[in-house]
């Protein structure tokens, strides 16, 4: 009998949902193409707002000028976790429409703000915009993607979203150098905000029903027991309890600790050195230009090889770059520091986002994507405040130092606390909170 019964309606049905990326690339695609909108929004500050904050507030002190960063992380971080709580409740796709409303005033408040606060409150709103609309392009491309091919939908997904961040930090240094710091860099931002927007509410679909088809195929009865029993047993899972989730987060604060000194920190000490804002501008766009492309190649590397060893290689060899910026002050050699620090970052952030999906049960995966990117980019806020203090104390030399060993210590502790999650994803993943299932047996301390 053909699907729909005798009548034949079966015709004018949806066609059923499947899992995997070949079976869903019109909307995967669509979502990397939101990302890369996504990237591009804060790829617009890489470059000049901290000389804004320098050159035209007048702001003497680093802390100061990297206040911008703070208040981006701490947005940032905590709307992570209550865009995956929210998205559990009432769906991905209302939270990804929210973050592209949120984001839309940001590019005309720093265009126009007439004071430093402005700049510290259009970033809010663009560490709301990431949150949600990033966090959700994340969680969606997993949704649709299912078990096998997560490392590689991670890896398009970061592609996407840090090339673009680099070619905005390249466009921005390019048009300030033309023309002024101000507005003019700013004014394509309104334009990627609009297109992000329509994009997000007229053409992505809802994938809560993947979620539940995967939820389905994994309905044995130990998969059944795998449902958390709520959010405080996923948050001490995710950030402690549980070996791969906590080095995981760990790891992740660190490498975004990096990267707020890279942001704030990197265009003020290449100035100091002379350097002109198009020549600043290129060495920013290198560093997230490498991220981006190279995860094309590190996010289905992690599914053939493994995670931990990339991510544990990936921090040491961003501290290696970040000495050889701080350690040889010549164009060449930031250029090459930034290709180390790329190449370590590509290394490390699809395949951090690879073990959470490795490891909590679909059921309650968003929540535990929220609190590992709770931890992550609560490294924003925290690398900014360390960087910008150390800087005013002891100088750039000294600020740089102290986080490319940061740096190589979260690598170590990746080294001694992880397991290997792709081995054998059976017991990768975890069995439920509070239970005695073989993955947290066998991984928890």
């Amino acid at each position: 009998m053909p699907p729909g019964g005798p009548s034949g309606t079966g015709a004018l049905r949806a066609p059923p949902l499947v899992l995997g990326l070949r079976e869903n690339l019109g909307q995967f695609s669509l979502l990397v193409l939101i990302n890369a909108f996504v990237g591009a929004m804060v790829g617009l500050e890489r470059t000049v707002v901290p000389l804004i904050g320098e050159r035209e507030f007048g702001l003497s002190s680093k802390a100061a000028i990297l206040s911008f960063i703070v208040s981006f992380g701490l947005t940032k971080a905590l709307l992570n976790l209550a865009a995956a709580r929210l998205s559990d409740r009432f769906g991905r796709k209302p939270i990804l429409v929210a973050g592209w409303l949120l984001g839309l005033p940001v590019p005309f408040m720093i265009m126009w703000a007439p004071s430093w606060g402005w700049i510290d409150a259009a970033n809010v709103l663009l560490g709301a915009n990431q949150a949600f609309a990033w966090s959700m392009t994340v969680i969606m491309k997993v949704d649709l993607v299912g078990p096998k091919r997560r490392g590689l939908a991670l890896g398009l997904n970061e592609f996407a979203g840090y090339v673009s961040v680099a070619l905005s930090a390249w466009a921005t240094g390019y048009i300030a150098e033309a023309y002024s710091l101000r507005p003019e860099p700013f004014y394509y931002g309104g334009v990627l905000a609009i297109f992000g927007l329509l994009l997000s509410a007229l053409f992505t679909r809802e994938t809560g029903g993947h979620v539940a088809l995967e939820v389905s195929q994994r309905a044995t009865a130990a998969a059944r027991e795998e449902m958390p029993r709520g959010f405080p047993e996923i948050f001490a899972l995710t950030t402690w309890r549980q070996r791969n989730l906590s080095a995981a987060c760990q790891a992740g604060l660190v490498n975004n600790l990096n990267d707020a000194m890279s942001w704030g920190l990197y265009p003020l000490f290449f100035a100091s050195h002379g350097l002109g804002v198009a020549a600043i501008g290129f060495v920013k766009a290198v560093y997230p230009g490498v991220w981006g492309i190279l995860q094309i190649v590190t996010g289905p590397l992690s599914d053939r090889i493994g995670r931990k060893w990339l991510i544990a290689g990936g921090m040491m060899v961003q501290a290696v770059g970040i000495w050889l910026t701080v350690l040889v002050p010549d164009y060449g050699a930031w250029i090459a520091g930034a290709v180390l620090q790329g190449l370590g970052t590509a290394m490390v952030y699809p395949t951090l986002l690879a073990v959470i999906g490795d490891v909590a049960h679909p059921g309650w995966r968003a929540t535990s994507y929220g609190v590992y990117r709770l931890w992550r980019d609560l490294g924003y806020a925290i690398g900014a405040l360390l960087a910008g203090l150390m800087a005013d104390w002891l100088g750039f030399g000294a600020a740089i130092h102290l986080v490319a060993a940061l740096t190589l210590a979260s690598g170590v502790v990746v080294v001694a606390r992880m397991t290997e999650t792709l081995a054998n994803p059976a017991r990768a993943t975890l069995s439920p909170p509070g239970g005695r299932g073989q993955g947290e047996g066998a991984a928890a301390t």
